[in-house]
């Protein structure tokens, strides 16, 4: 098998790692949309019963804004890695790909490992080749 047959094995099986990843990070905008939907409720329920006999209306509002960024963060990172592949399979946007590999290593266990082989596969020289970019080397 020669080399270039071998780089774009690897970043074909990088591209769809890449989208599997991003699927289950959107299990994560999951999570944090329901702790905003169950913090609205209790907004919605301090709210209700103006402060009697209820959890106060800034504990709801806490856990509701909390939800939502983790969502929209999760949200942001799940299309940001889904594009990531897209750009492997393309091998298009070289510099894209590789911030995305760093910012995957901040999800360990698995975002770590699929970071590291991106980052090592993309530093191939043959590789830079492939989506021409200049090598240093």
């Amino acid at each position: 098998m020669s080399m270039v047959n071998q780089d774009e094995e690897h970043l074909k099986l990088l591209s769809i790692l890449h989208y599997v990843w991003g699927g289950l990070t959107v299990v994560g905008c999951c999570i944090g949309g329901l702790y905003a939907l169950i913090g609205g409720g209790v907004l919605v329920a301090a709210l209700a019963n103006d402060g009697h006999n209820g959890p106060p209306a800034a504990v709801g509002g806490v856990f509701f804004f909390i939800g939502g960024f983790i969502a929209l963060l999760a949200a942001t990172f799940s299309v940001l890695t889904i594009l990531a592949g897209r750009s492997l399979a393309r091998r298009k946007h070289y510099i894209f790909c590789m911030v995305m590999a760093c910012v995957s290593c901040l999800s360990i266990p698995l975002g770590t490992a699929l970071g590291v082989f991106t980052m090592i596969v993309l530093m191939r020289p043959s590789v830079k080749q492939l989506f021409n970019v200049p090598s240093s080397t």
